[in-house]
């Protein structure tokens, strides 16, 4: 079964299909031509709906591929159903609930927003519905005490995230004195827990300050003015693209040039247009870069990009390539845990997914048994890049 599983998820430009290799599962009652229902909570309207495209993008071209290959159990059709959470948790628990108990879902995704996730984790876990989030980094959307634990990611995690946040300001710029500009919300909350953290174990760097804003926020001069005064020499920004632009405009104003290196959240909507020439100073993470050396499942993803969406001519016109990267690995991980468990029964693809057998090799890594009963996030420090704006292309600055 392990030599089985291997093969079958390996990408669709290989040419494998699943009905070839004998991989069919037991459906139990339902019939093999009914549709795997998977859902998908995100931002798909507002100043975050570009983060929701950009899943939405990797989510399908991976379905795509899965169904081209003869789909899941015996034949059966992965069926993508989509709810738009605004980027508001109540919004994201009500679509939540439509999808488990009105679609029936087997599993479903979460998008950019940290507050939805942390909303949404609790309902996941009560009605044993797998949730594997591909872009919200707080700590606690994982690891959230729950035992069983139906929550899973396939994305970056603060308390990492963090700590390469702080390496970066010092090998990077030279600080040895950074201030933090933290959103004030659970996700602000996760990172400012973090940073803490990784500053006690980091000799190097020092946290000399820590200031809070809302989304609403227009004007952070207050704050940065406090950070120059602490004598900060750089600014660790957390917080998603429209306050993002705000801070990145009133360090303009101050005509304060302090290095600034952000979480990836400025990376789901329009930072380039909203904070005007000075967007490209702010260096950000990311799991994945179109950039570069792709090799086989890069090249091919990307072709399958230009293909289905014909304004993307090149790696250059991939927005929000996280989102695309981190769903489209997720997918195929979600349909290798069905396929193992033999059925769309939440708890049995819970346990498949903590004991993947085989590997996958994926676009942001080759994953080998990527979650454990302990471990629920398959990415880790050695998978995050840095990467900044050049006009509205996402490029490595590393």
């Amino acid at each position: 079964m392990k030599t089985l599983l291997r093969l079958r998820m390996l990408p669709a430009a290989v040419g494998m299909s699943i009905a070839a290799l004998g991989l069919a599962g037991a459906a139990g009652t339902v019939q093999a031509a009914d549709p795997i229902k998977l859902g998908h909570v995100a931002a798909l309207s507002g100043a975050s709906a570009q983060s929701g495209e950009a899943i939405t993008r990797g989510l399908q071209i991976a379905i795509d591929e899965i169904n081209e290959s003869g789909g899941l159990l015996d034949g059966r059709m992965i069926e993508l159903i989509q709810r738009d959470d605004e980027s508001k948790p109540p919004k994201g628990l009500i679509a939540a609930r439509e999808l488990i108990f009105n679609e029936d879902v087997a599993a479903f995704f979460g998008g950019i927003d940290s507050p939805v996730s942390l909303a949404i984790a609790p309902l996941a876990n009560q009605e044993k519905t797998p949730f594997i989030g591909v872009w919200a980094a707080a700590t606690g959307i994982t690891r959230n005490g729950a035992d069983p634990n139906y929550v899973f990611r396939v994305s970056a995690i603060d308390t990492l995230v963090d700590v390469k946040l702080l390496d970066y300001a010092d090998k990077k710029f030279g600080a040895s004195k950074v201030g933090l500009m933290l959103i004030n919300n659970p996700w602000g909350e996760s990172n400012e827990k973090g940073l803490t953290a990784a500053d006690e174990e980091n000799d190097a760097v020092e946290i000399v300050g820590i200031e809070k804003f809302e989304g609403a926020d227009v004007d952070m001069t207050p704050q940065l003015t406090r950070l120059k005064e602490a004598g900060a020499e750089a600014i660790i920004l957390v917080v998603n693209a429209p306050p993002g632009a705000q801070m990145m405009k009133s360090r303009e104003r101050m005509g304060w040039d302090v290095p600034v290196v952000s979480h990836w959240g400025i990376s789901g909507g329009r930072f380039p247009e909203l904070a005007g020439p000075t967007a490209g100073d702010a260096h950000f993470v990311q799991t994945y870069s179109f950039f570069g050396d792709q090799g086989e499942v890069g090249t091919s993803v990307l072709e399958k990009l230009k293909a289905k969406y014909p304004e993307i001519k090149g790696p250059e016109d991939v927005f929000s390539p996280v989102g695309t990267a981190n769903a489209y690995d997720a997918m195929h991980l979600l349909a290798m845990a069905i396929e193992q468990a033999g059925s769309t029964d939440g708890d049995a693809i819970r346990q498949a997914l903590e004991d993947l057998q085989g590997s996958y090799p994926g676009l942001i890594k080759t994953y080998e048994s990527p979650f454990s009963a302990d471990n629920h996030d398959a990415l880790g420090p050695n998978d995050y890049v840095m990467v900044h704006y050049e006009g509205d292309k996402v490029v490595p600055t590393e």
